[in-house]
């Protein structure tokens, strides 16, 4: 066979059907047969559309998404997505075709060093050095994004598609990660059975293992309250009595009221992340005296950022599992106080939801000010109506930004792979493609993602896409003239002193009808479930609509508090600068 056909047997061996990428002659012998192969080419209007949607695709299908670049700049736009899908922990493989070979070095047309730009933010990169290991090298990447679950990248001089080759397409290796070490599990085990009031954190271990109905086992068994790791409001039914909510920014108070009280936190299939576990609401939440259980497939998320008590390398359902078993038939400790905990986690929740139902605007003096004289929607009334009215069963990505991120307060899942936000690389201009890729993998789902407008700016060119592919979701937009997470530095920093900020935005609605999408403008709060409605219907129909809310200006809190100090100058031209 040619190199062609054993790169593209290998992706159609690991069940590869969609490919995300711009046409480009670097790879074209190998895209000239996808369609035999059964694989279908999703031209993007932009590369970094393509790996947002690929990863989007792993993240809803628990499979590769795969995207593949012309080398030089097509490849360099792949970069912010694959950091992203690096902290999403998404299966993507990113083909990188590369200068040709016999001319890699002397500075020709589009050419760049592709190793190294990607070294530190992808499981594993292979590199074709000889046409004859094209298909042995395709193989390890696909078997490593699964392995590690991460992206991989797949380089290839471009000249190294030609050819004749004696090939072997391998069937894909898959090793099941087990419960980990007996031992340790003995240890997690009797520290849970100790425990008088312990507290599960369920994080994205819980969704990539499936590890959803032996999470809830483990957690009736013990009678634990289950917070959600930061962003991860998919890991654990939303509606289960035991589920209390996110931590993190702008998550549940219930949820850090709770885990504050806690003698024991199993973190299961969570790295316990530094900005998931950071005060929030004025909360300093995290248990320092308690014990910590940490359950994690990577060994060297053990222990990193929070000191633990037992640590073990293993799945989050096979040690859900191997402890249920360990601890069905034994005394707990915390049986005693199974009722009045029950009631408490109750109270909580309920508290909660109050206290949600009538925080309907921003209360911090500049807040107050700037919706005074508003005629448009408040961001959480707008939020709280938009969690009411989101269909069963959708998914929905959040963009970076102020409101997108106070959304986490507000949304609510029972299936798993629901949720697709930045995570902690944060990059603007995420949510719309990855849901784009979300809604080719899962067509049967709803799919919305959250945007703010100044994010928008950055990725509404993929509208292009979604009309010519005919792909159907919903995008509702934040419009309120700013980049809010930033000006909010600079109300509670820099005494109003505003750098760059505001923004001057065309009729974003007029936009998505200019691209031949859906376009409507959404003012008044009544108007917000009929519009939801009437895009969910469209999306059944192929149709992508772009929801545009006039909200106030509106600033929740800062991302973090600590991230900024007040501003100090020495030299006298800057002293006014306070």
């Amino acid at each position: 066979m040619g190199p062609s056909e054993a790169l593209v047997e290998t992706l159609a061996v690991n069940g590869v059907t969609h490919v995300f990428g711009i046409v480009g002659s670097a790879f074209m012998d190998a895209l000239d047969i996808f369609p035999a192969a059964g694989i279908k080419f999703v031209p993007v209007a932009h590369e970094q559309g393509a790996i947002h949607m690929a990863d989007g695709y792993a993240r809803a299908s628990g499979r590769h998404g795969v995207c593949i670049a012309q080398n030089g700049p097509g490849v360099t736009n792949f970069v912010t997505g694959v950091a992203a899908a690096f902290w999403a922990h998404s299966p993507v493989v990113f083909i990188t075709p590369e200068t040709g070979s016999m001319s890699l070095g002397l500075g020709g047309f589009q050419e760049t060093e592709q190793l190294p730009i990607f070294s530190k933010i992808t499981k594993y990169q292979g590199h074709v050095n000889n046409p004859k290991r094209m298909a042995e090298i395709a193989a390890r990447c696909f078997d490593r994004a699964m392995l590690e679950m991460g992206p991989t990248q797949l380089n290839i001089p471009r000249d190294f598609f030609y050819g004749e080759i004696e090939a072997t397409i391998s069937a894909p290796l898959r090793i099941a990660h087990g419960p980990g070490d007996s031992a340790a599990l003995d240890a997690a085990a009797e520290t849970l059975a100790a425990a008088e009031f312990p507290v599960i954190l369920a994080g994205g271990g819980v969704i990539m293992a499936g590890a959803t109905a032996e999470a809830i086992s483990l957690a009736e068994l013990l009678g634990a309250p289950v917070c959600s790791s930061y962003l991860h409001n998919d890991a654990f039914p939303a509606s289960h009595p035991l589920a209390v909510g996110p931590l993190g920014y702008q998550g549940s108070k219930a949820a850090m009221k709770l885990i504050a009280q806690a003698d024991v936190v199993l973190a299961l299939g969570t790295r316990l992340g530094p900005f998931g576990t950071l005060p929030q609401h004025g909360l300093e939440y995290w248990p320092s005296q308690a014990r910590i259980v940490q359950i994690d497939t990577d060994p060297r998320m053990l222990g990193l950022v929070k000191p633990i008590s037992v640590g073990i390398h293993g799945d989050a359902r096979a040690a859900a599992a191997a402890l249920i078993a360990r601890l069905q038939g034994r005394a707990l400790a915390g049986s005693a106080s199974r009722a009045e905990r029950a009631a408490r986690i109750l109270a909580q929740k309920q508290a909660w939801e109050s206290e949600l139902d009538g925080w309907t605007q921003e209360r911090d003096p500049y807040s107050l000010e700037v919706a005074r004289n508003s005629r448009h929607m408040h961001p959480r009334e707008l939020l709280r109506e938009l969690e009411k009215a989101l269909p069963a069963n959708s998914m929905v990505s959040t963009d970076i930004g102020n409101i997108c991120s106070v959304a986490n307060s507000y949304l609510r899942f029972d299936a798993p792979r629901s949720m697709f936000a930045a995570m902690s690389f944060g990059n603007c201009g995420y949510a719309f493609p990855v849901i784009c890729g979300a809604k080719i993998a899962s067509p049967q789902r709803p799919a919305f993602a959250y945007v703010g407008d100044g994010a928008w700016g950055i990725s509404f060119n993929e509208l292009l896409t979604c009309v010519r592919e005919r792909i159907g979701v919903t995008v509702v937009v934040f419009n309120n003239a700013q980049w809010g997470a930033e000006k909010k530095n600079h109300v509670d920093f820099y005494s109003r002193r505003y750098q760059g900020v505001n923004l001057e935005n065309p009729s974003w609605a007029g936009v998505a009808r200019a691209f031949g999408c859906e376009g409507v403008t959404v003012e008044q709060l009544a108007d917000v479930a009929p519009a939801l409605r009437a895009a969910t219907q469209a999306q059944s129909e192929q149709r992508t609509t772009v929801l545009e809310m006039m909200v106030t200006q509106e600033l929740g809190d800062p991302f973090r508090r600590d991230a900024l100090t007040k501003p100090v100058r020495f030299l006298e031209k800057y002293k006014a600068f306070v």
